[in-house]
């Protein structure tokens, strides 16, 4: 019974309230529908925790992505022995470049008196929400081997289920908490999401295509 809350009902709860309140934020408060950036506060640091985070979660979502899309390629690529073994180490890679930004960026809200002043409580909760998503990501990739393969034949015939709202929950029940845990806390993220400021992932400057030349004029003394 607490498999079938966890696995088969708890995605789509998280997903209908990532919906309905991400599209009733959006429609009612959408100044907030925002990163809500505190660059301008400090920048230097900022820089060495954002580039590493992004670049290497990123990446790895990516990867997770393409082998749910298309499995039947994903397969194929990993098929070769020096192949999987390059995917294996280069997720390892991402996965502990990922860690080392993300606790970058939760430092710097903590020594900065302005960047912390400016912080939700819902914000803290996702920003340890994310360090805990790549921590067991690391650990499951490194204790848990081959995880390249084996996503296959696991997460990703659970998630179609999903889909097909049909849930298969047999196929990640017997795997190790660590693992369940981490496929839990994706869509706890996604639960997160219309509460903090993730909502930033889903907004594109389209109007940039079609809005008027900005003109920039700047207004700075010269030097006698």
């Amino acid at each position: 019974m607490f498999d079938i809350v966890l696995f088969a009902v708890f995605p789509y709860v998280a997903v209908i309230i990532a919906v309905v309140v991400g599209l009733y934020r959006y429609f009612n408060d959408r100044f907030t529908y925002s990163s809500l950036s505190s660059q301008f506060l400090e920048n230097r640091i900022l820089f060495f925790g954002t580039v590493p985070w992004h670049y290497g979660v990123i990446i790895i979502l990516s990867a997770h992505l393409f082998a749910f899309l298309v499995p039947v390629l994903w397969g194929d690529l990993i098929a070769d022995q020096t192949r999987l073994y390059i995917m294996e180490l280069t997720g390892l890679s991402l996965a502990l470049m990922s860690i080392v930004g993300i606790t970058i960026l939760i430092a710097r809200r903590f020594r900065n008196v302005r960047a912390k002043a400016v912080m939700s409580f819902m914000d803290w909760v996702l920003l340890f929400a994310l360090l805990t998503q790549v921590i067991l990501g690391f650990w499951t990739a490194l204790v848990y081997r081959w995880g390249s393969d084996w996503y296959l034949h696991t997460a990703v015939p659970w998630l179609y289920s999903l889909l097909l709202l049909n849930p298969e929950i047999q196929h990640v029940t017997a795997l190790p908490w660590e693992v369940k845990f981490h496929m839990l806390g994706g869509f706890l993220l996604v639960l997160l999401f219309p509460f903090t400021r993730l909502v930033h992932i889903v907004t594109y400057p389209l109007t940039y295509l079609w809005r008027p030349i900005q003109v920039v004029i700047w207004n700075r003394r010269v030097a006698k």
